[in-house]
C-alpha cells in the first residue's frame, strides 16, 4: 500500500500529517511525501513552527498511478497553497478520476473544493469550510469522520486533530481495501 502525502512547502498543522504518516506505516504501508518545492517542508503546530520533513517527491514530476491512495493534511496556509498550485489540483483530481481513495482533514478540502470533486458528495471539515463546501455542491455534515462512497471513489474527510483516531481507522481501512489484489 504506497500512499501519497501532499503538502505545501510550509503551512502543514504537523499532527495532521505526522499521526495520519504513522498509521499508514502501523498499517503495514509506505508513505511518500509530496509537495510543490523540493527540499523540506516547515509544519506547525497551530500558529507555532514545528519540525520540518524532507520531500520524496514534487507533485509536478509525479504519477498518480504510483500509488494507492492520497492524504491530504490541513493547516490553514497549507491547502490555501495548494489550490494555487496547477499541478497540486491536477495531481488531487486525478485520485477521483481514477477511483482511488482521497483523505482530508481539517482545512484540507479547499485543495477538494480547487480541484472541482465536492459535487454531491457529503464531507466533513473545519466548521468554517462548511460554506465552501455547500457552495461547491456538497454537503457539510458536523461529524469525526465522514466516509462517502457518493462518486468515483472513497472519500474519507474529517474535522480536527482531536478526531485523529477516528479518521486514521477510517481511511486505513479504505486505503487497504483499495490496494488489496
Amino acid at each position: 500500500m504506497r500512499i501519497a502525502f501532499l503538502v505545501a512547502p510550509e503551512g502543514i498543522e504537523q499532527v495532521e500529517l505526522t499521526e495520519p504518516w504513522q498509521a499508514v506505516i502501523d498499517a503495514g504501508g509506505s508513505p511518500s511525501l509530496i509537495s510543490t518545492e523540493e527540499g523540506r517542508v516547515q509544519a506547525y503546530n497551530h500558529l507555532d513552527r514545528g519540525d520540518t520533513f524532507p520531500v520524496d517527491q514534487v507533485v509536478g514530476g509525479t504519477d498518480h498511478t504510483d500509488f494507492d491512495g492520497l492524504v491530504l493534511p490541513g493547516g490553514v496556509a497549507n491547502p490555501d497553497a495548494l489550490r494555487m498550485d496547477e499541478s497540486a489540483v491536477a495531481f488531487v483530481r486525478a485520485f477521483f478520476d481514477s477511483g482511488k481513495p482521497v483523505a482530508a482533514i481539517c482545512h484540507a478540502p479547499w485543495t477538494l473544493i480547487e480541484a472541482d470533486v465536492v459535487g454531491g458528495r457529503t464531507l466533513t471539515s473545519w466548521p468554517s469550510l462548511r460554506t465552501d463546501i455547500r457552495n461547491a455542491g456538497g454537503t457539510w455534515v458536523d461529524e469525526p469522520v465522514r466516509v462517502c462512497r457518493n462518486g468515483p471513489n472513497a472519500l474519507i474527510t474529517s474535522r480536527r486533530p482531536d478526531d485523529l483516531k477516528d479518521f486514521t481507522g477510517a481511511f486505513t481501512e479504505e486505503f487497504a481495501r483499495a490496494s488489496a489484489p
